[in-house]
């Protein structure tokens, strides 16, 4: 009786580490899916796939546009005129960020978040006159900087 008893016992546990095995698959699943399932926004920006490296010398480009461009409404880990840009990398598809900066007028009044976004601040974001490839830069910028902040 006692040989049966084991037998069922490691069966059981073996069961119980499939299922939780099981489990861990699905919520890994789940996650990638909400991650790919973030809104890329209204703009010329469809897909993008960024390389897995931060590219130092276009987050400096990047840098300096923002310097110019965009630092005068918007902080890193402060609200301000506009909202906190620290961690918007992990919040916002990357698509979603280059289309409100080169598609801004469409975006705040056909985008669901980003009129949330103007309803909270009450300051629209002006139509900034960059390329695709300065938005490209300063967006290897909010990167690098989440990267430094561990996000």
């Amino acid at each position: 009786m006692q040989k049966n008893s084991s037998v069922g016992h490691a069966r059981s546990w073996s069961l119980i580490a499939l299922v939780a095995v099981l489990a861990l698959l699905a919520a890994a699943a789940i996650a990638q899916s909400a991650t790919d399932q973030l809104p890329k926004g209204i703009g010329p920006v469809q897909e993008l796939t960024l390389p897995a490296e931060i590219d130092s010398a276009m987050a400096a480009e990047g840098e300096a546009t923002f310097t110019a461009y965009c630092s005068a409404c918007h902080k890193f880990g402060e609200r301000y005129v506009g909202p906190d840009l620290a961690g918007v990398t992990v919040r916002r598809a990357p698509e979603w960020i280059m289309n409100l900066v080169l598609n801004t007028d469409e975006m705040i009044f056909n985008d669901e978040t980003a009129y949330e976004l103007l309803a909270e601040y009450m300051t629209p974001m002006a139509q900034l006159p960059l390329t695709q490839e300065q938005v490209r830069a300063v967006l290897e910028f909010f990167r690098q900087n989440d990267l430094r902040l561990g996000l």
